[in-house]
Formats: structure tokens, sequence, C-alpha cells
């Protein structure tokens, strides 16, 4: 169970260098800032990925509680972009793989014409094999860049297998490379991610169901069915009034009891209540927009392009969430009551409309009322699961 219950302070970023950076170095900064955005990209990309998959869902779920967590302890949003400079260096060798590839898919179409207009010549033939011998450099390139660290200028070195080469001499060379292998796997600690976004899901769920089911029920048929509806629509703006602080207070104490701890994010409130108002109106506004792309069923090999839209709206969300309890938790005494109490005025109304968008939203998407139960702001993104 260590990689389950690790501390969270781990963390995947390489080491940073605290010496300051001479004027000359104006160039290297910049090279380091255009990694770090490309790194970015590549977790967003990453993630929307795997919140497309179904059980890796959790993974995607777990890593923005994470992200979160990190801030409220910290208070500083910087600590919420976990393992940037490793997926920087991932979506560089993926990029420069997929870029490597294409040769090989033009030189297949003039194969296939050439087939096509001259069966069975030896032009075609020729041209098939040149697809087969560019294949396998390619493939064996890209080996070997990957092997000497898959930076980009591996990728346009010609001659990486001579580096290679002269690792494999060395009778240490396999240890080696399998060592550092399982750390690298060790370091990207999904089960511990995977159990963070399992059990932030099922206590978000148990908060959850009850209302929904509720509000669900208000168009059934039978007398009571819109009083029903009413009293689903209201317990669900109270419980999620409380839902954003409770799953980060999870993430947080890495405790499942921690989804029900009342009191201790009402105190949480009360030390930075306007910041949590407006975090609150931020997690709930970036989760209308995506009731839109509900409207029609999407196919399956599109899937991840409205999950890659999910993680713009929501990531952000999450961090500025984070930032609020961090201000809540430096914080050692509750604001003023004019702050406290002037903070609650909006979120009764912000809660009431997201719960008007949500019921209203069973009759535009095409899972109809199990929409309801598709809470974009809290849970996964299932409904982006087209036929």
């Amino acid at each position: 169970m260590v990689w389950l219950d690790s501390p969270p302070e781990v963390t995947l970023e390489d080491p940073i260098e605290k010496k300051s950076s001479p004027p000359s170095s104006v160039l290297k900064v910049f090279v380091h800032g255009v990694q770090w955005i490309f790194g970015l990209v590549s977790m967003l990309v990453a993630l929307a990925f795997l919140a497309a998959i179904p059980i890796l869902q959790f993974l995607s779920l777990g890593y923005m509680l994470e992200s979160a967590a990190r801030i409220s302890r910290s208070g500083r949003i910087r600590d919420g972009f976990i393992g940037i400079r490793l997926a920087s260096r991932l979506g560089i060798a993926v990029a420069a793989s997929w870029l490597l590839v294409l040769p090989i898919r033009f030189l297949s179409d003039i194969a296939i014409s050439a087939e096509i207009i001259n069966p069975g010549s030896r032009k075609a033939a020729d041209w098939r094999m040149g697809v087969y011998l560019l294949a396998a450099l390619t493939a064996v390139h890209i080996a070997m860049a990957i092997a000497r660290g898959g930076k980009l200028r591996y990728f346009l070195w010609p001659f990486n297998f001579l580096s290679v080469m002269r690792e494999l001499r060395r009778g240490d060379s396999y240890a080696r490379a399998r060592d550092a292998t399982w750390d690298f796997v060790i370091s990207l600690r999904l089960p511990y991610f995977f159990w963070l976004g399992l059990r932030g899901f099922a206590g978000a769920f148990v908060w959850l169901f009850i209302p929904v089911t509720l509000l669900a029920m208000g168009h059934a048929h039978f007398k009571a069915a819109p009083f029903v509806g009413v009293v689903g629509g209201l317990l669900l703006a109270l419980v999620i009034l409380y839902l954003p602080l409770l799953q980060l207070r999870l993430a947080s104490e890495n405790r499942f009891s921690a989804m029900f701890e009342l009191r201790a994010v009402r105190r949480t409130y009360r030390n930075a209540p306007w910041a949590f108002t407006l975090a609150f109106f931020l997690t709930l506004l970036f989760a209308l927009p995506l009731y839109l792309l509900k409207v029609e069923a999407l196919p399956r090999e599109t899937r991840w392009l409205p999950a890659l839209i999910f993680m713009l709206f929501i990531f952000p969300a999450r961090l500025f969430m984070g930032w609020a309890v961090g201000l809540a938790n430096r914080r050692t005494q509750p604001r003023h009551w004019f702050f406290r109490w002037t903070g609650r005025i909006p979120l009764l109304p912000i809660a009431g409309v997201y719960v008007l968008v949500v019921f209203f939203s069973q009759y535009t998407s095409w899972n109809g009322v199990v929409t309801l139960y598709e809470q974009h702001a809290f849970l996964l993104p299932v409904p982006f699961l087209g036929s």
C-alpha cells in the first residue's frame, strides 16, 4: 500500500536550479519557458486522453484533486502543476515520433497508388520494399533516441546508435536501463492518483446520489413528483455548496472520512469567504458550457476532444479552489462577520442557477435523465462517451 498512501509531497518535477540566471542566459530562460508551456499542453492532452477511457478516468480526476490539494497546502499556484517537465519530455518524444512517421505514411500512399496503377509490377514491389525499409530504419532511430533520453536533439541526430552501442559495451547497461525504467514508472505514482480519484468520485457520488435522484423524479408520473423534484433541487443546491471543499479536504488529508467533515469546511470558509465564493462561482460557471457538448452524440474516435475541453475548463477551476483553501489555511482567525455574511449572499443564487441548468439538461442531452448524474464539476467526464 506504499503507492496508494505515499506522502503527497513527492513530485514528478525535475530538480530546479536555485541560482539566478545572468542576463546572457535569457535565451535559456525563454527555452525553458517554451518547454514548460509545451509540457502543460502535453499534460492536458494526456489527461484528456485518460478522461475519455473508462476506468482510467480516475487517474485524470485524481491528478486534478492532488493538484488542488498541493496548492491548498502551500498556497502557491505553481505547486499545482505536477510533472510538467516530465510531460514536456514525453510530449516531445511523442510529437517527434509522430513527425518521423509522416514520411512512412507518404511513401506508403505512393506504394498503394503504384499497386493500383500497375498491380504486381516491379515498380510497385520496389515502392513496397522502400516502405518496409524506411519503417524499419525509423523504428530503430526512434528507439535509439528514446534510449538516449528522448530529448528533441536526439531525434534530430542520426547517429544515436553509436552512443547506444558504447553504453551496451558496459556490463551494467541492462541493469541501469532496467532501474531507470522502473524508477520512471514509480515516479508517475499511477496507483496513488487512481486511488485518490476513485475515492474522490465515490465520496462525491455518495453526496449527490439522493438529491439527484429526487431531482430526476421531478418529471415522473405521480402527483407528488413536482414537489419531490423541488426538494431534490434544494438538496442538490445545498450539497454543492459543500462538495468542492469536501473533495479538496479528502485530497489534502488523504482520508475518505474527510468527505463528511462539514464543520471543518465551514471553518475553512470563514477564513476566506469571498475567495471561496469566487472559486465556487468559477467551478460551476466552467461546468456549464460542457452541457452543450451533450446535445448530440459523439463518435468514439473524437471522444477525447470534448474531454480536452473538459480539462481546459475544470482543471483551472480546481486550481482556483485550491488557492482559495490555501488562503484560508494561512489565516489563523475568521474574517470579519461582514465579509462572511456578504460572501454567503451570492452562493445560493449561483447554486440555484446551476441546479436549473442541470435539471433542464435532461431534455437536451442524448442521455436523457441519466445526464443528471453526470456532474462535470465533481465527477468524471462520462457524458462524452459516445456510441
